[in-house]
């Protein structure tokens, strides 16, 4: 007799985690299961397959408040540790860029357009307990008459720190090459004349949107793993691009979706958020982000069993193509490719590198599958999907 194919909802699978019974794997586990046993096995066995990835992630960045005084104040600039903050809000509420430098940065000083401390920074030296300078200025007004603030903070100081980022966990990305005759100094690392290295950013299989490759269970109130606490996907992010060209698979080929996400700070850890300088580009901040995905079906099973084998992107050329806007692929290649060190370009072997850390990706999901699985983080279903680019 044949069996009916299987229909999970959200409500099952949460009743299946309160309960400790569900069955709960990571994503690199997940392509075993599917390659054994075939999708609609895996989609009966499995609940939950979960993702991870730890990059930099330049589109982050943190809302707070920091409190009032007497008399009152207005800010319409704020800094923190002389980094600036966008104070174009409300009397005391800012938001501090991950990618925003400070201005008195000695090494800028020292090295124009060098940059070694920035927001990225100040949310990590926040989550790591230091206090540190705030500074305000205003233009007073009858309601709001201080003019000048200057304090020392830390995070238990202010009174709200929610983690923003308008652009996360990109849906594949290129693979950045420099075909030029000196070296080039990118957000994707510095990169060697004439083709000499490759670098990368992707967590591969364990990438959460290359694990729903078409949106199916992703979307807006999806609760998920975000700087060491948890945080939820508040919609499509910018850049989004689900028109990008896609193999059978529903994977893309080049980068495509993105996150908008958000957190409260208070509830993370500076394991998980990161500040970074990367050499003649500027600060970042590293993202821990992970999504656990349920198994609904077979169909789901399908896409969160794909592999760093089944997985491609494109190599560009940032000596030249990429700052003038020209859009040239130098070549296809998989995630098993870069992962093993080198890749073939233009006819010859190029060392690979990653800015994306899969030790650290792989530890997130790990630890969202132990919260699963000991009943602590329940799946939210999404109020809307991320647009899908279909008609």
């Amino acid at each position: 007799m044949k069996k009916e194919k299987i229909q999970k909802t959200y409500d099952e699978i949460n009743s299946r985690i309160k309960a400790g019974e569900a069955v709960v794997v990571t994503a690199e586990e997940m392509v075993d299961i599917v390659k054994k046993n075939g999708p609609e096995q895996a989609a009966r066995t499995v609940d939950v397959v979960t993702t991870g990835t730890f990059a930099p992630m330049c589109s982050s960045g943190m809302f707070f408040n920091f409190g009032q005084m007497t008399p009152t104040i207005k800010a319409s600039k704020v800094w923190i540790n002389k980094v600036p903050a966008y104070a174009g809000l409300a009397a005391v509420d800012a938001y501090l860029g991950a990618t925003e430098p400070a201005e008195d940065d000695p090494l800028n000083k020292i090295y124009p357009g060098e940059f070694r401390y920035g927001g990225g920074h100040v949310i990590e030296d926040l989550l790591r307990g230091k206090k540190l300078l705030l500074e305000a200025k205003a233009y007073g007004t009858d309601c709001y008459a201080a003019r000048k603030m200057k304090k020392e903070v830390g995070l238990d100081d202010l009174s709200h720190a929610l983690l923003c980022n308008p652009r996360n966990g990109y849906q594949n990305y290129n693979c950045a090459v420099n075909l030029s005759d000196k070296a080039v100094y990118t957000y994707m690392g510095m990169l060697k004349p004439h083709c000499k290295n490759a670098n990368y950013c992707s967590a591969g299989a364990l990438s959460p949107l290359l694990n729903d490759p078409l949106y199916k269970t992703i979307g807006m109130g999806t609760r998920i793993f975000l700087g060491g606490g948890y945080g939820y996907v508040t919609w499509q992010g910018t850049q989004h691009n689900p028109g990008s060209p896609r193999r059978e698979n529903g994977v893309p080929t080049k980068p495509a979706g993105t996150i908008m996400v958000q957190g409260d700070v208070k509830q993370m850890n500076a394991k998980w958020l990161r500040g970074v300088s990367i050499l003649g580009y500027g600060n970042s901040l590293a993202v821990g982000l992970g999504v656990p995905i349920p198994i609904l079906n077979a169909e789901m099973a399908r896409y969160t069993g794909v592999s760093d084998e089944e997985i491609f992107t494109q190599v560009i050329d940032y000596g030249h193509d990429y700052t003038n806007g020209i859009v040239r692929s130098y070549g296809e290649v998989s995630y098993a490719d870069l992962k093993s060190g080198s890749i073939l370009v233009n006819g010859k072997q190029v060392k690979t590198a990653s800015l994306s850390s899969v030790v650290a990706a792989r530890e997130i999901a790990e630890i969202l599958q132990k919260q699963i699985s000991d009943g602590k983080f329940l799946l939210n279903k999404p109020a809307e999907l991320l647009p899908d680019g279909m008609e």
